[in-house]
């Protein structure tokens, strides 16, 4: 299944998106129907935290009905982040094409930094900045793996029986903050910082999530265009490697790294400017786009 969020004008609603892909269905009103009850279910995380046994009733009971007065067209919905993580765990560094890109040796374990999820936006939410803050801001596409329950001392072998989904997202950097500070979580966390969607693809729909074609698009233009089989550190040793160090919780998120053709390392070097817009895509789950707009004056 796919799993979102659309916002109407009583607040952010549960969604997912019809076999067909242009309807999406209000699970809340779907399930009030379907049981009589009001539902107990209103967002994506609170899905995720009721465990899989419900996912698999929501699933029968979606099956048994007759959803069509509870779907909306998905064109004009407008759409929020599928997910509002507890935290944001990322990983530096982890396509081999993209280490080699910067000149740099493969690292010997995962380069761990994290994002704040006050940074996290939905698709076609603004990435805004102040340019007084930073001038260099670069995108970065990232597969972004969706934790489906609590995991501690998790190994490699059992970990894909704790992952719930994945998603789009773009890393981005204010890559003179990040270089300035010399660690990284200030220029990577600024709000607005962390778009994710446009939906959750459920674990099942995707067997293999290391063969994924992978870009990012800026004003038309491919800019990172590479596969998910470049990862360094895959999906389980990521999951092996981070619960090792403390727990991850439902609907927690990890980006797993970006491939070649950052902002930073083309010739001249390139970053986003207002106006422009950034699209990521990854096949088997969606597009997500998102404009820049700036905060406050343009710099002179």
């Amino acid at each position: 299944m796919r799993f979102l969020t659309f916002v109407d004008e009583g607040g952010p609603r549960l969604g997912a998106l019809t076999s067909a892909g242009d309807g999406v269905v209000d699970l809340a009103a779907a399930q009030q129907a379907v049981t009589g009850r009001p539902a107990a279910i209103g967002t994506l995380r609170d899905l995720i935290e009721a465990g899989p046994a419900v996912w698999t009733r929501l699933a029968a009971d979606l099956a048994s009905a007759d959803v069509a007065a509870f779907t909306r067209p998905l064109a004009g919905l407008r759409l929020a982040a599928p997910v509002q993580p507890s935290k944001i765990m990322a990983i530096g560094l982890n396509y081999l094409d993209h280490v080699l890109e910067g000149g740099r040796k493969p690292p010997e374990r995962p380069v761990l930094f994290a994002k704040f999820p006050t940074a996290v936006i939905g698709p076609g939410d603004a990435i805004c900045w102040d340019p007084a803050l930073s001038d260099k801001i670069d995108w970065e596409a990232e597969l972004a793996v969706v934790i489906g329950r609590t995991a501690r001392r998790v190994r490699a072998e059992e970990a894909s029986g704790y992952i719930f989904g994945y998603t789009a997202a773009n890393d981005v950097t204010a890559r003179d903050i990040q270089q300035g500070d010399g660690q990284w979580v200030r220029g990577k966390s600024l709000d607005t910082f962390c778009p994710l969607g446009p939906w959750v693809v459920t674990a099942d729909e995707i067997p293999d999530p290391h063969t994924l074609p992978i870009r990012c698009i800026v004003n038309g233009e491919v800019m990172q265009s590479s596969n998910t089989d470049q990862l360094i550190f895959r999906i389980p040793a990521l999951i092996e490697f981070l619960s090792r160090a403390f727990t991850l919780l439902p609907g927690d998120v990890i980006l797993t790294g970006t491939p070649p053709g950052v902002g930073q390392y083309r010739t001249p070097p390139r970053f986003l400017r207002a106006g422009d817009e950034v699209t990521v895509e990854i096949d088997g789950i969606g597009a997500l786009t998102n404009p820049c707009v700036i905060e406050g004056p343009a710099p002179t």
